[in-house]
């Protein structure tokens, strides 16, 4: 007896907010989907309507229900069913649900297929004075203060572009806190509501951000610069260790007082020797 069709996942891309982004196969794949899994029933509902789509469920799968949404997802695609998953805007599964049910799909043996689109991601670099070519992405920053902080140590030593977002109410605690590590005069890119009608773009230092006092709502994409010289610059705890103890030990004593990853602190001072060896290594 032949094996029972099984359904498709589709994962699609929708507009972060201009309705006109959203490309004419995602609107396709969402008219033809039996099923369309999204954030917010209401908001997604929207943009099914201004397209036309009448899927025969509409079903929440967000954060916090996420595991209970992604096992009735999967009924569906095991009964044969396609099903499109949608975030509130924006790709799925890029700070946005939708990972658990992408990897039950593959493990279960569904095809999972993406529909590529609108990204704030990709929007901010395509805008962006800063080399990108490599570049970091970190989604949310971590709301409370301490692990905040460390986050933003451990970004300011990346030796390639970060991309992060920021909540409107926390914009200003996060540039004042990026200036007190020393990061004022670092360039930034700060992206408001990409695509709308009150869309900002807007290339300044880290100072200069702080001391503007232009509109803090809306949704925020950062790009912020690599540190100019890394090589020269170590980690001033990391610099202290080396000097007393082996690479590795440094390392991994400086992983522990700062919470920055100890691969990326060895790698560093590994940089730095070499650099002022010639590039004969750490002796």
């Amino acid at each position: 007896m032949a094996d029972r069709a099984v359904g498709r996942l589709y994962v699609v891309a929708t507009p972060i907010g201009n309705l006109q982004d959203l490309t004419s196969r995602a609107a396709d794949v969402l008219r033809s989907a039996r099923v369309v899994a999204c954030e917010d029933t209401r908001r997604s509902g929207r943009l099914l309507a201004h397209i036309g789509a009448k899927p025969e469920v509409l079903l929440a799968l967000h954060d916090h229900n996420e595991d209970q949404a992604s096992a009735s997802v999967l009924e569906h695609l095991r009964a044969g069913d396609s099903v499109a998953l949608v975030a509130d805007a924006g790709t799925p599964l890029v700070s946005d649900p939708g990972f658990a049910l992408v990897r039950d799909a593959w493990a279960a043996g569904i095809g999972v297929t993406p529909v590529p689109g609108p990204s704030a991601v990709t929007a901010a670099l395509a805008a962006c004075p800063i080399p990108a070519a490599r570049f970091r992405f970190e989604g949310f920053l971590p709301a409370k203060a301490g692990a905040r902080r460390k986050a933003l140590a451990n970004l300011l030593a990346s030796d390639v572009a970060v991309v992060f977002f920021e909540a409107p109410h926390r914009v200003a605690r996060t540039l004042a806190e990026l200036q007190a590590l020393g990061a004022g005069a670092r360039e930034l890119l700060v992206c408001r509501e990409l695509t709308k009608r009150f869309e900002t773009i807007r290339l300044a230092t880290v100072r200069e951000h702080l001391a503007d006092d232009g509109p803090r709502r809306g949704e925020f994409c950062c790009v912020l610069a690599p540190e100019a010289n890394p090589k020269a610059q170590p980690h001033p705890v990391l610099e202290v260790l080396a000097a007393e103890l082996p690479a590795g030990q440094a390392a991994r004593l400086a992983a522990r007082i700062t919470g920055e990853p100890r691969a990326a602190l060895y790698e560093r001072l590994l940089s730095v020797r070499r650099g002022r060896d010639g590039g004969n290594g750490v002796g």
